[in-house]
């Protein structure tokens, strides 16, 4: 179980897609980079077989701000995007509605 003290500590933010790219180094990955209000980042995410580049770009999504950076498959991630997935495959969490660039996610 999480507390809801661990839970806080999450900065969950709205961020609109400027760019994704192939990863390198692994097929069912992307390279965003995204705007979190003010600050630029780069997230990998393994979303690659769901949403077409095109798709993305200029979309706002939900992330986790403040994750620690990791490296994966060679190529850091300053962040994590949210989904959902099922049997029918991966869904990004989208605000239904354009908000400002940064704001928190309650």
């Amino acid at each position: 179980m999480v507390t809801f003290e661990e839970f806080k500590k999450l900065e969950l933010k709205v961020a609109k897609v400027l760019e994704v790219a192939d990863h390198p180094n692994a097929d069912r990955l992307y390279v965003i980079t995204i705007d979190v209000g003010g600050a630029t980042r780069q997230i990998v995410a393994g979303i690659r077989a769901s949403y077409a580049k095109e798709a993305l770009v200029g979309r706002q999504i939900v992330v986790v701000d403040n994750l620690e950076p990791a490296l994966l498959r060679g190529v850091e991630s300053q962040g994590m995007l949210l989904a959902a997935s099922d049997e029918k495959g991966i869904s990004v969490l989208m605000p239904d509605r354009e908000v400002s660039v940064g704001s928190t996610v309650k």
